[in-house]
């Protein structure tokens, strides 16, 4: 961590806001389920990246990626601790309320929401790899760099991903054909 602030790491640290903070908060505001809660992610991202200032990449490109994969980790700490007191809470014979997902009122398309439910019954993994591409507008060399493996692997995780996705949307299309040929 910077013990002094030098006026040079915080010129760094400036800088590196000014250009990844609106993407690191809308890369949490798609993950989590109201707005404060990802301001809180990003600006927990943007403080270890002051505490680890020397350890983010000098090049815009790089950096984002290394912010995204903080910001990754960020999430999933907040995950484990609402599960540690949710666990806590079933102990102590009170169940703390879980607050119901507000719909996304912006995709009044069907599609859209066939998309999206096809997505939800994905698995964790390929969720994230599927957004990390389509959402967050990463290659996957800067993906790879975020879930912390190998640009080679990344590309077979997201070649699957695709794949499982394409497979549940034509099973969730099935039904609708059924129904469109019995009613014709």
């Amino acid at each position: 961590m910077p013990e002094d602030g030098t006026p040079d790491e915080e010129q760094r640290l400036r800088a590196l806001y000014a250009a990844h903070y609106g993407r690191v908060l809308n890369f949490a505001r798609r993950r989590v389920e109201d707005a404060e809660s990802a301001q809180d992610v990003a600006a927990e991202t943007f403080l270890v990246a002051w505490r680890r200032i020397d350890k983010v990449p000098r090049a815009s490109d790089e950096a984002l990626p290394w912010l995204y994969a903080v910001a990754r980790n960020v999430l999933a700490n907040q995950l484990r601790g609402q599960r540690r007191g949710g666990r806590l809470a079933a102990r102590l014979g009170s169940t703390a309320p879980v607050a119901p997902a507000e719909p996304d009122h912006a995709g009044g398309v069907v599609e859209a929401l066939h998309l999206r439910q096809a997505l939800a019954a994905l698995s964790e993994r390929d969720q994230e790899t599927l957004r990390l591409i389509a959402w967050d507008v990463l290659d996957t060399a800067a993906a790879a760099t975020v879930v912390g493996c190998s640009a080679r692997t990344f590309a077979v995780r997201l070649h699957r991903a695709r794949q499982r996705l394409e497979r549940e949307l034509a099973r969730r299309e099935e039904p609708k054909a059924a129904l469109k040929g019995e009613l014709a």
